[in-house]
């Protein structure tokens, strides 16, 4: 990269307009920081019908060098949103930086992408997203790994065959020059279109690197931090698991056995843990155990919408 570059951060919402704010305020001092380097723009893509976060979007106009542009979907669907986000961006930008509504990316976010994109000469990098929660929130959600099995232990420039829209940088001319790879609209309700969409531009040679320096945060709100959410939250992650591999031609039988898997390790773990003289953990038991039925729940035909 010589000179200047331009990058446009592309985001969708949806009923998040503080949460938006606290992630526009974040954006703007990454772009400040990464100023000498890149010029920053931002799009946000609103999906709700009554464009309640065209107040938000107005607050930064003036904000970013290269502007900050609204546009609406409006239909409640994220596939739909994500793919008006990334062809306004890359029509606008060399790269297109991703996260969402409810994420804090650091300060340093865009200068960590930059260093692993100009070393290694990826097509795309993306870098790790730890969850929190409010204060007052209960003991168990981290004294219990429950957002440890969220965290990236891989080495920084490392390649990946996968990214997440929370976090992640692709090149504008990949997007431009594969129109066919786009957030599958059938997968805007349920959940996983991230993991299609760039499992998809691997397999058409995206070169993807794991930037260990480039980290958001994911701001959980109150109703997020209750035993019922990580239950439910598990439950979905399993049964997107089934929907995403099913794209890519994992066999049903597959899939029941690594479901079987999941749940017969999530119910063992705690017998392992009290073995060792150390507490059992049955919270986080039984939310590990959901992951594995809702996968199972996929095989047999079950789609929990996210």
């Amino acid at each position: 990269m010589s000179g200047r570059i331009k990058v446009f951060v592309a985001i969708c919402t949806y009923r998040r307009n503080e949460p938006l704010k606290t992630l526009l305020f974040a954006v703007a001092k990454a772009a400040a920081t990464a100023a000498e380097r890149a010029e920053i723009g931002v799009v946000v893509v609103d999906d709700n019908s009554d464009q309640r976060a065209r107040t938000v979007v107005d607050e930064f106009d003036g904000i970013f060098p290269l502007g900050i542009l609204y546009r609406v979907s409006g239909r409640g669907n994220i596939s739909l949103a994500r793919n008006i986000a990334i062809n306004a961006a890359s029509e606008r930008a060399d790269w297109v930086a991703m996260t969402d509504d409810d994420c804090e990316p650091e300060p340093t976010w865009l200068c960590a992408y930059l260093d692993v994109l100009e070393a290694t000469g990826a097509d795309c990098a993306t870098g790790p997203m730890n969850l929190r929660v409010p204060d007052g929130s209960p003991a168990w959600l981290w004294e219990q790994p429950f957002f440890d099995d969220v965290r990236s232990d891989i080495e920084d420039a490392s390649p990946m065959d996968f990214a997440a829209t929370n976090n992640s940088i692709i090149r504008a001319s990949f997007l431009q020059d594969h129109p066919e790879i786009r957030f599958r609209p059938e997968l805007g309700k349920l959940g996983g279109e991230d993991m299609v969409f760039y499992r998809s531009a691997h397999r058409a040679g995206l070169k993807i690197r794991f930037a260990k320096k480039a980290g958001v945060w994911g701001n959980e709100p109150p109703d997020r931090a209750t035993f019922k959410h990580q239950v439910l939250y598990r439950f979905w992650l399993g049964n997107s698991m089934f929907v995403t591999n099913s794209y890519f031609g994992v066999s049903r039988g597959r899939m029941l056995l690594r479901g079987l898997r999941i749940f017969a390790a999530a119910i063992f773990r705690p017998f392992g843990s009290m073995s060792r003289l150390r507490s059992p953990q049955w919270r986080y038991c039984v939310a590990s155990s959901a992951c594995g039925v809702g996968l199972i729940a996929g095989v047999f035909g079950l789609r929990k919408e996210h």
